[in-house]
């Protein structure tokens, strides 16, 4: 289930705001600028599966969104448990970092956990199967996708060069939560 703590940056252990309503999620993350919509993942798909059998699987979603904000790439990240590169692609991602361009994710399969630091608030969004967020330009974030990661997700790029990183230096990321598996 899809979940949205909001904490004050200062203070990680005492939410703000809690939510589990795909709804009340979505509004209150579009109040602070972050796009979040639920949309059908219904193809049978699995971590690990080929990037070319995850996008024929969505092909009209992703023409849609293609269409409606002009992405110019879209790749798959899928990763499993088992992969002997999973920590480093964890650690990749842990820190606090921001894009020049939106970070858009369609999860297909599994779960991740988005960390958004906007103003003085850390949002945090537990995505699932058929969940999309899209952090906006130069926002700063981490991400987890756990110890024993389990995800198919559907990247949108503005650029040729996909996901490019600003890692700002924070620590910020060390005092919020981790995704447990």
């Amino acid at each position: 289930m899809s979940q949205l703590h909001i904490y004050s940056d200062s203070r990680p252990g005492v939410a703000l705001q809690k939510s589990s309503s795909p709804k009340d999620i979505a509004r209150l993350l579009g109040l602070a600028g972050v796009r979040f919509e639920q949309w059908q993942a219904g193809a049978d798909i699995a971590a690990g599966d080929s990037q070319d059998k995850v996008l024929g699987a969505y092909d009209a979603d992703i023409s849609r969104l293609v269409n409606e904000e002009g992405y110019q790439t879209v790749d798959v990240i899928s990763i499993r448990a088992e992969n002997p590169d999973k920590e480093a692609l964890r650690q990749r991602f842990l820190s606090e970092h921001t894009h020049s361009e939106d970070e858009v994710r369609f999860f297909v399969e599994g779960k991740g956990l988005f960390s958004l630091h906007i103003g003085e608030k850390v949002y945090e969004v537990l995505c699932e199967k058929g969940d999309l967020i899209s952090v906006p330009a130069n926002t700063p974030h981490w991400f987890d996708m756990g110890p024993e990661p389990h995800l198919v997700a559907i990247r949108f790029f503005n650029n040729q060069e996909g996901w490019v990183a600003h890692y700002t230096g924070s620590e910020i990321a060390d005092q919020f939560s981790r995704l447990d598996s």
